[in-house]
């Protein structure tokens, strides 16, 4: 879906800046403003982590966790988004947090980035198809006889994640066709599922919304360990938005295709988030009202979504919005292979990776897509869940996997944020970044926003790492220590980063001229 004011002139200024960078048009730039924000939508996807992870809320504190707590965790979301669209538009290149880090900081500040990004999308690969396969399971599995054991869990989650990784190597017209569909059908579902709450809930108590009740422990179906302090719940409850709304990067991602990318990638990253945000708070809030018995379904745990359904909604409608949050939920993880395969292509064109850069920088002449950075990531996403489905965690059951997976994801993958907005703010004015991108704040706000982004790092961190999910500590912990090791011993030397400066861009002009007669790109 072009854009239709998108010219000659237009693409050749796209291309421009790319060259003005280092690097070749490989990839096919055919994503519009509107699809740039789709991938994002779609990936944020408000009917996969509001609804899995739904008992986060709830569990914690009560109503006020999706009345109140939403609107914050969201706030901090916010930040991390204006302050990497900033960048973003200065900066539009494929794997951009890798290339902010290195350009903005140093080589190794891009280095440790690539991979907490690439850990992080990963990881958020295998929680949001972890999570579709237990909504399948709590939906349509009874049909087959799925039950919610670790076995056919992992099996559904292969079975997705394969055909994803296929449609994603057909090409970004492809992908990008699915996800514009993605963004119609979140919003028809959403809009469908918040009617069928107001109108058919028993009673609606619009005071739940800003009522802290402390539903920890049992209480809460052990979401959350037992705790009598509700500033300490109210941080847990934070966990619900501040998941849901993430994987913006991949409008930065997918920069090197989309048209106008210095307006339309900035503009991808804020609206997503804005209307994530916004349409995301009304079905959450809905979804609370709706609960006819707050103390049951609180008591209920992780299946206090499908709970509550079964009990408000005629059968033929209940089935109807789960076959639409069955679609999206889908489409989120395929536009997540999407974004990862973009980081792990990128980082690998300037030999990132210690063994195989070559192949996965390779792009498909046919389908403009890096099909072996496609698929190794796809993967590398599915060993992960294999091997985390063999860690033992409290509770015993499958679903706790799901939330290990999503609370190591949110560390790695905000980490990967800040560290490349830090370096932006003690950049920006400087020598390495001298002018902002036509996409900006004033230089007071966009500092105020990447400082408060800091402050927001410190409490996911904190959040994150709580009980029962402290292994996530010594998970990220070891990670960084040995990043620093591999660092120190052997990527010092061995790694250059991107091309940077006047002399290094030049070079590779030769480069960049055979790179795009392979692919057959003319203009």
């Amino acid at each position: 879906m072009p854009m239709d004011d998108y010219t000659d002139e237009h693409r050749k200024e796209d291309i421009k800046v790319l060259h003005g960078m280092g690097y070749a048009q490989e990839l096919s730039r055919s994503m519009s403003k509107f699809s740039n924000f789709a991938i994002s939508f779609s990936i944020i996807c408000i009917l996969s982590g509001g609804i899995n992870s739904f008992s986060q809320s709830i569990g914690s504190i009560g109503g006020a966790g999706a009345g109140i707590g939403w609107i914050v965790g969201c706030a901090v979301s916010a930040m991390f988004a204006l302050a990497m669209a900033q960048i973003a538009s200065a900066f539009p290149t494929a794997g951009g947090l890798y290339h902010w880090g290195s350009i903005l900081g140093n080589r190794f500040w891009g280095w440790l980035t690539a991979w907490l990004n690439l850990l992080g999308l990963i990881t958020v690969l295998g929680a949001i198809n972890l999570g579709t396969a237990f909504y399948f399971q709590g939906t349509f599995g009874g049909l087959i006889g799925m039950t919610a054991d670790a076995e056919p869990i992992v099996i559904f989650v292969v079975l997705i994640t394969v055909v994803q990784a296929l449609f994603n190597a057909l090409g970004i017209k492809v992908t990008t066709f699915l996800t514009d569909i993605s963004g119609y059908i979140i919003f028809a579902t959403t809009a469908v599922l918040v009617l069928a709450c107001l109108f058919l809930a028993p009673h609606l108590d619009i005071s739940r919304l800003w009522t802290f009740t402390n539903y920890s422990g049992d209480a809460g179906g052990g979401v959350f360990p037992q705790s009598g302090n509700m500033g300490y719940l109210f941080l847990l409850c934070l966990l619900l938005p501040v998941y849901t709304i993430t994987g913006y990067d991949a409008s930065a991602h997918t920069s090197e295709e989309t048209e106008k990318a210095a307006h339309s990638v900035p503009e991808g990253i804020v609206t997503s988030v804005m209307w994530s945000s916004l349409i995301g708070w009304v079905m959450v809030s809905a979804i609370m009202l709706a609960i006819p018995d707050m103390a049951a379904g609180a008591k209920s745990g992780v299946n206090v979504f499908f709970g509550t359904m079964d009990a408000i909604l005629p059968f033929w409608l209940k089935e109807l919005i789960y076959v639409g949050i069955l679609v999206a939920q889908f489409l989120c993880g395929l536009a997540t292979v999407t974004s990862a395969s973009r980081m792990l292509f990128a980082f690998s064109r300037d030999g990132g990776m210690p063994i195989g850069s070559k192949a996965l920088a390779k792009v498909s002449p046919k389908y403009r897509t890096p099909v072996t950075a496609i698929w190794t990531a796809t993967a590398i996403c599915l060993l992960y869940v294999i091997l985390v489905s063999f860690i033992p965690v409290q509770g015993g059951s499958a679903f706790s996997l799901y939330f290990m997976v999503v609370n190591s994801t949110l560390v790695f993958l905000f980490l990967s944020f800040t560290i490349p907005l830090f370096a932006g703010m003690l950049a920006y004015g400087g020598a390495k970044w001298p002018h902002p991108g036509p996409w900006a704040m004033s230089a007071g706000l966009y500092k105020l926003v990447t400082l408060l982004a800091m402050v927001g790092m410190i409490v996911i961190f904190f959040i994150a790492v709580q009980p029962p999910n402290e292994g996530v500590l010594w998970i990220v912990l070891a990670f960084l220590a040995l990043a620093l090791i591999i660092w120190v011993v052997f990527e010092n030397r061995r790694f250059q980063g991107p091309p940077i400066g006047d002399e290094a861009i030049a070079k590779r002009k030769a480069a960049i001229a055979a790179a795009e007669r392979a692919v057959g790109e003319t203009a």
